[in-house]
């Protein structure tokens, strides 16, 4: 991942907390009236909600984790995509449940929370993973460019989606992201990492080896 993504992450994170903390400004919820007039009169954006649906979703990051043990035998990036994926969908269930703000189409009395919205974070997460490791398998710049470029245009959709249905608000939809984002760029600076030293040290026991072995041919 390039380095120029770093900065970014910090930035959502920060929008995160932002929004937290004006999300119940009458600012805030005059934005997102203005965004549900203008999105809810678009039906074909609402159809696009099918891209963070759960079933989807685990679907997409199932077929992942068989591709990346059967084919790659990566155990590491199975372990990325649990983190970003699992523990994505988990955290962000404990977000709804602790902020507990009331979906737009439901009065309080029912248990069901929006903030932030899970089509945009976890739609974020396994879609942004799907790209990482196809796009690292990508034979040239432009194919990578074309798969990181449907990764983010889907999970746009995926996101407004919740604003054109009345699922969500505007501010629910740009939380999820932002801290989606965030989560994504930790775990794939972790699993760079890692992977920097697993390569470390495989050619540090190479050199040893042909030492040996050269050692050996002068006795």
């Amino acid at each position: 991942m390039k380095r120029i993504f770093y900065p970014l992450a910090m930035a959502t994170l920060l929008g995160f907390f932002g929004i937290l903390y004006y999300y119940q400004r009458e600012q805030v919820r005059e934005l997102d009236e203005r965004a549900a007039s203008l999105f809810g009169a678009m039906g074909w954006l609402e159809a696009m909600s099918f891209l963070g649906e759960q079933w989807l979703i685990f679907t997409a990051s199932f077929l992942l984790l068989v591709f990346l043990w059967a084919f790659r035998h990566n155990y590491r990036g199975m372990l990325f995509v649990f983190l970003t994926v699992g523990a994505g969908n988990a955290l962000n269930r404990l977000l709804q449940e602790w902020f507990a703000r009331p979906m737009p189409e439901f009065p309080e009395e029912v248990a069901s929370y929006s903030f932030p919205s899970d089509h945009a974070m976890v739609g974020l997460l396994y879609l942004f993973t799907l790209a990482y490791f196809l796009g690292g398998r990508a034979v040239t710049e432009t194919a990578r460019l074309v798969i990181w470029l449907a990764a983010v245009s889907l999970t746009v959709l995926a996101a407004l989606s919740q604003v054109a249905s009345g699922a969500h608000y505007l501010s629910d939809v740009l939380a999820g992201l932002f801290l989606g984002y965030t989560l994504f760029v930790l775990v794939a600076i972790w699993y760079e990492m890692r992977e920097r030293q697993f390569r470390k040290r495989r050619y540090a026991g190479a050199e040893e080896l042909e030492d040996s072995r050269e050692s050996k041919i002068r006795q």
